[in-house]
């Protein structure tokens, strides 16, 4: 992700700096207004690049997902290019604020002057309004993104005015933008990006994303196999694709509530029937059990990810680590392995768990690792003291560094073992992730 950030952000001042080499005479107007004039047109461009790309990412673009790795990592580009974009813009907002602190230092000598003529000078006062106006609304919304505690309900609702803001800000950088950059390569970057934020903006705004992969259905059956922990099977119609093993979905079990990403706990069966282990980790899903009713209708877009049970002999030794509901990806891949046990690779699972007989998933996932001999299965509870660590990886590993792991579980113990691993020396093991965030 740093690194993508990093490569579109250099792209986006290469072609600004492109703009400023070319310019006649740009080494001789070096004078405080100048300075000014490069570094809002500089913060600006940055800004609205990575809103662009926010916005293009928020279309859910299932074509992206290999390239980035999972729907989950596109996600996480698209948070951080909308925190980047916005703190950018207030940073845009200050440097146009400073003028009257130029003015009083320095005077008015050396003020670049205005092009264009009586209606662009007009376009441009409303343009400025705009997104004076927009930079407000943008900064309240970072503010309740970044604040965990407002209400997911309320924020998601709040959320879907960024296709209009984000069209206050294309007419906002078309307008101000120097009549200079549009036979430059930096007005051709700036004709691309609006162009393609805009069509995201309908997009979003008209309904339409992830409309191609949403399937109707109804839920077949409601369980709580453990306190706070609701089990799902959900019977699709004939628009369901079917989906890879350890791919998840966004579900809508109800309009207002909106939809919420869910592993599919399942095997693809070819029947349509999908099931979901879903935790209560929020309002939504606490008391989600007395919530949910069969025959009730649901909608399910999907499935997404690249979270997949590795496919052929794999030279690097498998380790699989699930912690909690993170479970959920390798009871599909287990329950897929179930037709062709030949096929399993050579795994150490680790499950870690807070109780072993409590814990709902341990029978079942002992019953599914019976058949697949390859597969061994240590389950680590914390009641008896039992964590896993870089160090019990490494004690029972077979290949030392060519190791791959797999983990889905909490983010604390993804780092603890990412940050053992390297102080191990073990910093060519392989670490797959699913990371997907809401907000």
């Amino acid at each position: 992700m740093k690194r993508f950030l990093t490569a579109f952000i250099a792209l986006v001042t290469l072609a600004w700096g492109w703009d400023l080499l070319s310019a006649s005479g740009a080494a001789g107007t070096l004078n405080p207004w100048a300075v000014r004039q490069h570094a809002l047109t500089l913060t600006g461009l940055w800004s609205f690049s990575l809103m662009s790309l926010a916005m293009v990412l928020a279309t859910r673009p299932a074509w992206l997902e290999r390239p980035f790795g999972g729907m989950d990592r596109i996600y996480r580009v698209h948070k951080w290019a909308g925190i980047l974009a916005i703190s950018l813009g207030g940073l845009h907002w200050l440097v146009e604020m400073s003028d009257d602190i130029i003015k009083a230092v320095y005077g008015r000598a050396g003020r670049l002057p205005k092009d264009g003529g009586a209606f662009l000078e007009a376009m441009r006062d409303a343009a400025e309004s705009l997104g004076e106006f927009a930079i407000y609304a943008l900064l309240a919304m970072l503010v309740l993104t970044l604040w965990k505690r407002f209400p997911f309900k309320l924020w998601r609702y709040l959320h879907k005015v960024m296709p209009v803001l984000y069209l206050a800000l294309a007419f906002h950088a078309a307008f101000l933008a120097p009549l200079g950059y549009w036979s430059q390569p930096v007005g051709a970057l700036m004709a691309l990006l609006i162009a393609a934020g805009s069509v995201a903006s309908v997009h979003a705004l008209a309904g339409w994303i992830g409309r191609s992969r949403r399937a109707e259905g109804v839920v077949e059956a409601v369980n709580e196999p453990a306190p706070g922990v609701t089990e799902v099977v959900c019977r699709l119609n004939e628009a369901w694709r079917g989906h890879r093993a350890g791919q998840f979905a966004f579900v809508t079990f109800e309009r207002f509530e909106g939809a919420h990403p869910f592993t599919i706990a399942s095997a693809d069966r070819g029947d349509r029937r999908i099931t979901f282990q879903i935790k209560a980790l929020g309002d939504y899903t606490h008391g989600l059990a007395q919530k949910l009713v069969p025959g009730q209708p649901v909608r399910v877009e999907g499935p997404y990810g690249c979270f997949e049970l590795p496919s052929g002999k794999r030279r690097r030794e498998q380790v699989w680590i699930a912690g909690g509901i993170g479970v959920t990806p390798f009871l599909a891949w287990l329950e897929a392995l179930q037709a062709a046990p030949d096929k399993a690779p050579e795994v150490d699972f680790y499950y870690s768990v807070r109780r072993r007989d409590a814990d709902p998933f341990v029978a079942r996932l002992e019953a599914l690792c019976a058949t697949l001999p390859s597969v061994r299965l240590h389950v680590l509870s914390s009641e008896h003291n039992e964590k896993l660590s870089a160090e019990t990886l490494r004690e029972r590993g077979r290949h030392g560094r060519r190791a791959e792991i797999w983990f889905c579980g909490p983010q604390g113990l993804a780092d603890k073992l990412r940050d053992g691993l390297r102080r191990l020396g073990m910093g060519g093991v392989r670490f797959h992730q699913e990371a997907f965030e809401m907000r």
